[in-house]
């Protein structure tokens, strides 16, 4: 009985081109995480934009470090049940109130102030708050501002991590 072999039924150049049409694409959306892109498709974010929680929680529990203004931009209820200490509610910037009021909280701040952003909802791909609160701080001139990665939610990422949380309002 004859079985069918990829590996005999092919020379082994068509089966690397074929690996590599698979595995390029793969490769090549792993950075999505990393940045988000305008509609043009140029970056609006890269790495060195990002604050990973653990380098956030040592600023916030450190006497010396100068402290940014942290915005959690998700949603209330979140907020409510854990949220950064010091940190600001700003509500979700994926609805038009939530992009005014962050739009009035910043109004008359300098615009090198430090800012980091927040939301925790979920993982940080499908985050549908982050995104719009940087693109309208870049908009509107904020040249410092942060995204605290949350690869998965706040839960898992920061508070698990026993990073400091305060609740309530």
């Amino acid at each position: 009985m004859n079985q069918f072999s990829v590996t005999g039924a092919f020379p082994r150049t068509v089966r690397i081109a074929a690996a590599l049409i698979f595995f390029i694409p793969l490769v090549s959306s792993a950075g999505r995480a990393q940045k988000s892109e305008t509609q043009a498709g140029e970056p609006l974010w890269s790495a060195s934009d990002l604050i990973q929680p653990e380098e956030l929680a040592r600023i916030v529990q450190s006497p010396k470090s100068p402290r940014p203004l942290i915005f959690q931009v998700g949603f209330r209820v979140l907020y409510v049940q854990a949220h950064i200490p010091n940190s600001e509610y700003v509500g979700p910037t994926s609805q038009p109130e939530g992009i005014q009021h962050l739009r009035q909280r910043v109004q008359g701040l300098p615009r090198t102030q430090y800012i980091v952003l927040y939301c925790g909802c979920c993982p940080w791909s499908k985050c549908p708050n982050v995104h719009p609160a940087y693109k309208e701080l870049r908009d509107l001139g904020f040249r410092n501002v942060k995204l605290l990665y949350i690869a998965d939610n706040f839960g898992k990422d920061w508070a698990e991590k026993g990073y400091p949380v305060s609740k309530g309002e």
